[in-house]
Parts: C-alpha cells; sequence; structure tokens
C-alpha cells in the first residue's frame, strides 16, 4: 500500500526525539519549569500536551495538546521580557488551535500580555513554575473549521505515537532521519 492509499496525515520529520522531552536532568529552569507547570495543570484537567510542536505554517508551539472534548489548545511560553514584547510572530498560532495561552513564571510580569497587542479578550494566561500553575485569565474559545480540527488531531495524534514509539524502540541507525 502506498502512503496516499491509506491517507496518512502528513507528519513533519524534523522533531527530534530530544532526551530533555523525556527526562530531564537537574532542576527545571526557564521555559522547562515552566511547560511542566503548565502540563501538570492541564494533566488535571484531562488536557493532554506535547512539547515542541511543528506547525504547517512553520512556526513551532512551546505546548499544543487536545482536551477530553477534541479542543486544540496551544501555549506559548515567554520567560523574558523582552522574548515576549519581542515575538511578533505568535499570532500565527491561532488558525492552528481553539484555545491560545500565554505561560509566563511568575517573576515576568503578567500585566505585559494586558495591553492590546496580546489580544487579552483571545488569549489566556497561565502563570507557572515547575511544581504547578494558574490559569490568570481564561482563554476564548475560537472554534477551528472541522477540516482544520481533523487535520491538526491527525498530526498532533501521529507526532504523540512516533515520539512514544521512538522512546519504547529507538529507530535503528539506517532509519536516522
Amino acid at each position: 500500500m502506498t502512503r496516499a492509499s491509506l491517507q496518512l496525515p502528513t507528519v513533519v520529520m524534523d522533531d527530534p526525539l530530544d532526551a530533555s522531552l523525556i527526562a530531564p536532568i537537574g532542576p527545571l529552569q526557564g521555559a522547562a519549569a515552566v511547560a511542566r507547570g503548565v502540563a501538570r495543570l492541564f494533566r488535571r484537567n484531562q488536557i493532554w500536551v506535547a512539547p515542541e510542536i511543528a506547525l504547517p505554517n512553520g512556526r513551532r508551539a512551546d505546548l499544543m495538546g487536545i482536551d477530553a472534548r477534541g479542543a486544540i489548545v496551544i501555549v506559548e511560553i515567554k520567560v523574558s521580557r523582552a522574548d515576549l514584547l519581542g515575538d511578533s510572530k505568535w499570532p500565527e498560532y491561532l488558525d492552528h488551535c481553539d484555545r491560545f495561552y500565554w505561560g509566563l513564571p511568575p517573576t515576568l510580569e503578567a500585566a505585559l500580555v494586558e495591553g492590546p497587542a496580546f489580544l487579552p479578550e483571545t488569549t489566556g494566561l497561565i502563570v507557572a513554575d515547575a511544581y504547578d500553575a494558574e490559569i490568570i485569565r481564561s482563554a476564548a474559545t475560537r472554534p477551528l473549521s472541522p477540516a482544520r480540527r481533523k487535520s491538526e488531531t491527525a498530526r498532533l495524534a501521529c507526532l504523540a505515537l512516533r515520539r512514544l514509539n521512538l522512546i519504547h524502540d529507538p529507530a535503528p541507525p539506517d532509519e536516522r532521519d
């Protein structure tokens, strides 16, 4: 059977299996700490996320996941004022999710994402450390079209299963990218 006859979704293969995604060594800091706290909060709320997800438009979501009802969630993590204020590409994530959140550490001023450039009426805000997180502002739900939802869900599922498979059975040298 060919790929076309199976109708498999296209999976971006530039997703290296980074050991830090599996078992970080030492205390978590920066974006990794925020990602863990957000993931713990989401897990308690039946939202399952994966880190560093390449999007079809060439962007890379810090966390992307799906909730129990099938809604797609993206979290963009910022740990410094300069990084937050200097990012003008984040609106390109909005076409790939139902809800978008900013993930910030407690040390970064949450008021920074209240300005109109950060679309506070649309985007949510989560403050997190390595141990937990809290939703400060809920994200508005902007439903994806059924075709986009199907595409994003299939792509996310294939990538998550690929990562899981490579954790359990690393690819031999002749199969590596």
